[in-house]
């Protein structure tokens, strides 16, 4: 499948705003898959498998507690709630490097840090476990494989980019993922009125015969 960015952009925003997340973070999520798929990155397929975790069910137990010291939750801590606060607080990391624990879909925090970068004018080396990436705004270095979820993210100011790829000008998510962004987006649909039907089918109810 093949789709363009601006199509996997728009779906990508109302599926996010189908499971759940306010109309704000949809926006935001929306821009993060689109950035992520222009890296080559699975942008639908790391969004889909997110919003299948239903957390926007619960949205404070999966929000940052606190920005001094770790961020953490009292679930999993949710990269729609994190990472837009990461991009809003970059200047903490002048200061020194945040930390955060038990991250879902950790990869969706890569956007907000190339953010980061570019309000900073500075590189930013971020760890998910194990994985470690550097972005410096526009591009990022991207190891394989890359975590589903992460006990342990530390993001820091600096960092080489090892090895630079060319930007994508199209998303190629698998069948099944974009059919869950489908699924999730049809909830945002107004179910059909009788009166809107009428209306659809052009003639209404007047009869000029």
């Amino acid at each position: 499948m093949s789709f363009s960015l601006n199509e996997l952009e728009a779906l990508a925003k109302r599926a996010t705003r189908g499971a759940g997340y306010s109309w704000g973070q949809a926006e935001e999520a929306s821009k993060a898959a689109r950035w992520l798929c222009a890296q080559g990155l699975d942008g639908a397929g790391i969004l889909a498998g997110l919003l299948e975790r239903g957390l926007a069910s619960q949205p404070v137990r999966h929000r940052p507690q606190a920005i001094y010291g770790p961020w953490q939750s009292d679930g999993a801590l949710c990269p729609l709630s994190a990472g837009p606060l990461l991009s809003d607080c970059a200047h903490l990391l002048w200061s020194g490097a945040i930390g955060m624990k038990d991250v879902a879909a950790p990869v969706l925090l890569l956007p907000f840090a190339a953010n980061a970068a570019r309000g900073l004018n500075s590189s930013l080396t971020v760890e998910l476990d194990n994985a470690r990436l550097v972005t410096d705004g526009t591009r990022i270095s991207i190891p394989d494989p890359l975590p589903t979820t992460a006990s342990r993210v530390f993001i820091a100011r600096g960092g080489e980019l090892e090895a630079q790829h060319s930007l994508k000008t199209r998303a190629h998510p698998k069948p099944e993922d974009w059919a869950t962004l489908n699924r999730f987006a049809h909830r945002t649909y107004a179910p059909a009125t009788e009166e809107s039907r009428l209306l659809g089918a052009g003639a209404g109810v007047s009869d000029n015969d």
